[in-house]
């Protein structure tokens, strides 16, 4: 027994030694600053606000609410975590002793032939036994480091989903209010089409008008009905679309601001562009796959290693139950070396497996830290470049609506037909559509980077579905 608890001490005092190499996060080249920055880089980012900051609509914000409480995303992502978790704890389990129970009962009787005069008897066996791998070096402290860092990753994950959820609905809910300017505007100029047929109708059957004019005035007119039609088919999908986010049945979707009224930040600060490995969830995510990849290397190394194991057993077998405990009872306690001799080079090539599923994982965050930095940049111009295009598009619709006017006094006044009134309305409904198309261009384009930007990562979980419902609404 002396001898026994000396190798336990010994393996306890050892068990300080892991195998396999500690995990150092890859170099990683960060910009100065985004490309297409204005400014120059500070720690101040569009990504520390909440999202119901960035998005002042209060029916935008209780949608975004009621998607994250009943989201099949947000759920389907919950599920993974809490699997994880499970996970995590099995791997944990691996530091204690596992403990298994035994018991038995037999009736028996020996044969005549060899024992006569032998009656049945009963039987009772009840053993309890033990198992408990010393760590020496390292191999469940691995398997436990893997498991966290799969579980952490699976948390990132989550938040991802969230974030992305946020600005799905935020970019759906902006799509259906500009089909909705688009349909308002295209039912206006079906009112004026209207009245022009009309006139050039009443006119015909007069023997005053023309039939050219009569026939362009139904085919703007006809045009625009059909525009309509297809504009109400999309405002549908759209609805339907926003309901799937929801995880609701197809139902009309409320309706808050104007897509003109908006919000729209005049300057939306990046921040600096080494604080995305902090704010983006699917860059932390990467990097604690790359965390598990690097601890199962370990686990692959220390299995070159032999494992040490105490065992130990404690029970009874008696005729009475009583007897059990008394005269009946054994023990015995002991320790196992189990060690590879030759495995066919199997721990080798497994070895280089994990090493090779390391070195993927590296790619895989290079290339998602890459990719944030060319999204942040992207989406950055694209904001500054649309208010640009906006403002011309304002010009363009004030010109176009100048034409229009012009051309209705030319007309009155005899010096044009009414093609040319008719022209000129066309083209100016073209411009509202493009103005509409633009100002919900800007909007998914602030949506866009705030995403990209890793946006609300100061926010804690109950506040993401809590704060925003308490916080005071500035407009």
């Amino acid at each position: 027994m002396t001898k026994l608890a000396t190798v336990v001490l010994a393996g306890g005092l050892l068990a300080g030694c892991t195998v396999g190499p500690d995990y150092k996060r890859p170099p990683v080249t960060a910009p100065d600053q985004f490309r297409s920055q204005v400014s120059q880089a500070d720690a101040a980012s569009l990504a520390d606000q909440a999202w119901w900051k960035i998005f002042q609509d209060e029916t935008l914000e209780a949608l975004i609410n009621e998607a994250i409480h009943n989201s099949y995303d947000v759920r389907l992502a919950a599920w993974r975590v809490e699997e994880a978790r499970a996970r995590a704890g099995i791997a944990h389990s691996e530091y204690l002793p596992q403990v298994q129970l035994d018991a038995s009962v037999s009736r028996q009787r020996q044969s005549e032939a060899f024992v006569p005069g032998s009656e049945a008897t009963n039987l009772v066996d009840v053993n309890l036994g033990f198992s408990w791998e010393i760590d020496l070096w390292g191999r469940i402290r691995r398997l436990n480091e893997s498991a966290r860092a799969q579980y952490l990753a699976t948390e990132e994950a989550r938040r991802g989903v969230l974030l992305s959820l946020v600005a799905d609905v935020a970019t759906s809910y902006f799509r259906l209010r500009e089909l909705d300017l688009q349909l308002d505007i295209a039912k206006r100029s079906a009112g004026a089409f209207q009245e022009t047929y009309d006139l050039f109708g009443h006119r015909l059957e007069a023997g005053t008008g023309s039939a050219l004019e009569t026939s362009s005035a139904e085919a703007s007119l006809a045009s625009t009905m059909a525009n309509i039609h297809d504009l109400e088919r999309q405002i549908e999908a759209q609805e339907n679309q926003l309901d799937l986010l929801l995880g609701r049945n197809p139902a009309p979707i409320a309706r808050g601001a104007a897509l003109e009224q908006q919000f729209l930040p005049p300057e939306v600060p990046a921040g600096l562009p080494s604080d995305l490995l902090l704010r983006r969830p699917d860059l932390r995510e990467a990097e604690q796959d790359l965390v598990a990849a690097n601890a199962n290397v370990g686990i692959a190394v220390a299995n070159y290693y032999p494992r040490i194991q105490l065992t130990g057993a404690f029970g009874g077998v008696a005729t009475e139950v009583s007897d059990l405990f008394g005269s009946g009872k054994s023990w015995s306690i002991g320790g196992s070396l189990l060690g590879p001799v030759i495995q066919g080079k199997r721990l080798q090539k497994e070895h280089r497996v994990a090493v090779a599923q390391w070195e993927q994982s590296k790619v895989q965050f290079e290339r998602s830290v890459t990719t944030a930095f060319v999204e942040v940049s992207t989406a950055l111009n694209a904001y500054q470049k649309l208010a640009e295009v906006e403002a011309q598009h304002a010009r363009s619709l004030a010109a176009d609506r100048e034409a229009v006017r012009l051309s209705n006094a030319r007309y009155t006044a005899g010096l044009s037909d009414y093609l040319e009134v008719l022209q000129a309305l066309q083209q100016q409904l073209a411009a509202e559509t493009s103005q509409a198309q633009t100002r919900f261009s800007r909007l998914a384009s602030l949506v866009e980077l705030y995403k990209a930007l890793g946006g609300g990562w100061k926010l804690s979980d109950s506040e993401w579905t809590s704060t925003a419902q308490n916080e005071p609404q500035t407009r």
